[in-house]
């Protein structure tokens, strides 16, 4: 499929509406028992995951081991999710890490049918201001499709950044958040307002859920879904009808459990999702490297946390 060939099934507007309220899903990426990219196992998780009520699909992220993946494993993951999901939700891929590497994954998620992209902070080094704007500019004036930001790691934008980027990019549709600082994110909403949808995205953002609502962020990213969708989807929905105490049931009972686990190491934010897979019945093979799965004595523990989630 070439660009001109691609027909993008969401509009700028209409991707934008999507990240802006409901549940979003950040699907594991499957791998068999040698590490390599299992097709039929992928496509049977986004078959299941467009069946819960989600807004949007996130193919390749964080959640998803986009770091880790080569450019073909990326058109693979692009072109099936696009091919499974079927236009019934959008699909939004990954791009990142330098410029240039940054516009290829782009085009290869244009040239495959994804709605949007969510741009990944550069790669290791410490960025000024004028220079992360620059990044991100270039990336979103190499495609078409919608980009969403992904404000994370040492690519942190500031309020007036954040502006000049939204001046500059039509197609900059959103900006994740994954830092977490209520007050830097209330000045970027505050200055920026509704020319972008925003979007929770620290790691288990659940836990900072109610902050995010408070400050106007009505949707987040949420990494349980891949083992536990129904209570992640019971916790959302009583998070916006004001259901107090359901949401501090499942916080105390299920969330800040996890939070403890998951911070037994770097990079269990990622590992112990793809652990709760194969927990439920539906395995998604092991972390590459620079990541480790959990140890025993940890997946059992994760094991009596899936259980309480079976009460909600």
């Amino acid at each position: 499929m070439t660009i001109e060939d691609a027909l993008v099934s969401f509009s700028h507007q209409q991707v934008k509406d999507a990240i802006s309220d409901g549940l979003l899903s950040f699907p594991v990426t499957d791998f068999d028992a040698q590490g390599r990219f299992d097709a039929d196992s992928y496509r049977d998780r986004l078959a299941w995951f467009v069946s819960h009520e989600i807004s949007a699909v996130f193919v390749a992220g964080g959640t998803g081991e986009f770091f880790s993946l080569s450019l073909e494993e990326f058109r693979q993951i692009v072109r099936l999710a696009v091919k499974t999901v079927n236009g019934k939700l959008p699909v939004i891929a990954s791009a990142g890490l330098s410029v240039a590497t940054g516009a290829e994954f782009a085009k290869i998620a244009e040239e495959e049918g994804a709605d949007g992209i969510l741009l990944m902070p550069p790669y290791l080094t410490e960025c000024p201001q004028d220079g992360l704007v620059d990044y991100a500019r270039q990336i979103c004036d190499s495609t078409s499709i919608s980009v969403i930001y992904y404000n994370r790691g040492n690519g942190v934008m500031n309020a007036a950044s954040v502006q000049r980027l939204a001046d500059a990019c039509p197609n900059l549709v959103g900006l994740k958040d994954g830092k977490g600082d209520m007050q830097a994110l209330n000045r970027i909403i505050k200055s920026v307002g509704d020319r972008l949808a925003y979007v929770g995205g620290v790691p288990t953002a659940e836990v900072i859920a109610e902050a995010y609502l408070a400050v106007g962020v009505n949707t987040y990213s949420s990494a349980v879904f891949n083992f536990v969708p129904d209570m992640a989807v019971t916790f959302y929905k009583a998070l916006r009808a004001g259901d107090s105490e359901t949401v501090r049931r499942i916080s105390r009972d299920f969330f800040l459990p996890f939070v403890a686990l998951r911070d037994h190491k770097a990079g269990y934010a990622v590992s112990l999702i793809k652990a709760g897979t194969a927990i439920v019945g539906r395995p998604s093979g092991d972390v590459r490297a620079p990541l480790e799965m959990p140890t025993p004595e940890e997946r059992q523990q994760l094991e009596a946390i899936i259980e309480r989630a079976k009460t909600f």
